[in-house]
């Protein structure tokens, strides 16, 4: 197996990684053979994927812009992934020039990636955490160096949760978080949910299946299982919809537009909490 130039030493390019997968389904060119495998195996279930990849990008992009819309300019962006075009510090910092940025992820791969891509970036950091320990995120030094956190925050959790099992205690990570955060901070959020695609249950769980065959399960969660992330949030109109549902924005290029179309667009839930 040939090792891209660009991959981090000590990486093994054997092992399949959401962050790659999630890369290759928007296509990006930061993935392995092994991610491009593993996306083509859950696609023959889910041909939809990289439409519902699409949709989250779309929900992401729409929701950072209203954020700085309403005065909040710090950015914590948690399961970041590899910055691939149109990532939260350019639609920020697009917005708002003073907008800071914090990308958190606990793959190698994503973490050095970003690390390169944002080299002389003042405004931005990288931080390489796990959102099962939040101490640890709140505790690193590049939050609290680009970071007020007495001023509000929007914290980024978009499609991170459903990969982190109930036994993991989901629920308590993002409560933590939420208290360290200001009044007046935002929670950005989506997640997979088995409501909305346009497949049964059980062929749409193959692709589920084949996350759980390279031991990272995804956790399909219901509407009302979701909702309960939002606890300590006040849901902002229109609550938790399907992504293209949430204030939909026809000038947000064609790439969303189309995803928008698309019945795969629908599946999952995404919504934006204020803290009183």
């Amino acid at each position: 197996m040939e090792r891209p130039a660009w991959a981090p030493p000590g990486i093994d390019i054997s092992v399949p990684s959401v962050s790659r997968i999630y890369d290759y389904y928007l296509g990006g060119s930061h993935n392995f053979e092994v991610d491009r495998q593993t996306a083509r195996r859950a696609m023959e279930f889910m041909p939809g994927l990289p439409k519902i990849m699409q949709a989250n990008r779309a929900f992401m992009r729409r929701t950072v812009r209203h954020a700085v819309a309403e005065g909040v300019t710090q950015f914590l962006d948690i399961g970041s992934g590899i910055p691939t075009f149109g990532n939260v510090h350019e639609i920020a910092q697009g917005a708002s020039p003073e907008a800071r940025v914090v990308y958190v992820d606990h793959d190698p791969v994503a973490v050095a990636h970003s690390k390169a891509v944002l080299e002389g970036d003042e405004h931005t950091g990288v931080v390489a955490a796990d959102l099962r320990k939040p101490r640890d995120i709140l505790s690193d030094p590049e939050v609290g160096r680009l970071l007020d956190l007495d001023r509000p925050v929007a914290l980024l959790l978009v499609a991170v949760l459903h990969f982190v099992e109930d036994a993991d205690e989901p629920y308590a990570a993002v409560a933590q978080l939420r208290d360290a955060l200001a009044p007046g901070s935002l929670l950005i959020l989506t997640h997979a949910s088995y409501e909305g695609i346009p497949l049964s249950e059980e062929v749409a769980g193959g692709a589920v299946g084949v996350y759980r065959d390279i031991r990272n399960p995804l956790v399909m969660r219901t509407a009302e299982q979701i909702r309960g992330f939002f606890d300590g949030f006040e849901l902002l109109e229109p609550g938790l919809v399907s992504m293209p549902e949430w204030r939909p924005d026809r000038a947000d290029g064609a790439e969303d537009g189309e995803a928008q179309e698309d019945p795969y667009a629908f599946s999952g839930f995404g919504g934006v909490g204020r803290k009183a």
